[in-house]
């Protein structure tokens, strides 16, 4: 993916697309290069469960910062990566699918869900970091389904090697008698 030129000049010629990237459907953040959240849509806010007024102007690591009671969480600092990965080299950088435990609302409890981010790179008119374009696809139902796939699987093996152990049993037996 090529990163998207971006004249300053623009801005202020433009007319105000900020309602049509709102309602956009799918789940993005705008970030500054420090990565501070400029602007949300509905749909990341309702993914996410959180309130456009309580993160824009915040840092995506404050507004969502790893479960401290999951030692395994990772998605902070791989996020972190991609995010520096794309300023150093002002292009697209797509993760793997990362787990991220999501705040509930008014609670310290954490809902466990699972995203694929894409970060893209808006370069001014000089070729740096204007913007990041932060993108999630929530691929939790896929996760899920792909480990009821992987223990179905798994126990399919076992019954089938049971079985087996079984028939070879009675194969012996037969001999015997």
């Amino acid at each position: 993916m090529h990163a998207i030129n971006f004249d300053s000049s623009q801005l202020f010629e433009a007319p105000d697309f900020r309602p049509l990237f709102e309602s956009a459907p799918g789940l993005y953040l705008v970030l500054t290069p420090s990565f501070q959240i400029v602007a949300v849509t509905d749909a990341y806010l309702q993914a996410t469960m959180t309130q456009r007024d309580a993160i824009v102007g915040r840092g995506i690591f404050d507004v969502f910062p790893d479960n401290p009671d999951d030692q395994e969480a990772t998605g902070t600092r791989n996020l972190r990566a991609s995010l520096e990965t794309v300023l150093r080299d002002r292009a697209s950088h797509t993760m793997a699918d990362q787990k991220y435990d999501i705040r509930r609302p008014e609670s310290e409890e954490f809902e466990v869900r699972y995203w694929r981010p894409f970060n893209s790179p808006i370069l001014d008119d000089k070729g740096g970091v204007a913007w990041i374009i932060h993108r999630v696809e929530d691929v939790t139902e896929a996760v899920g389904l792909r480990k009821v796939e992987g223990a179905s699987l798994r126990i399919r093996e076992e019954l089938e090697a049971e079985m087996a152990g079984r028939k070879l049993a009675e194969d012996e037996r037969d001999r015997f008698f």
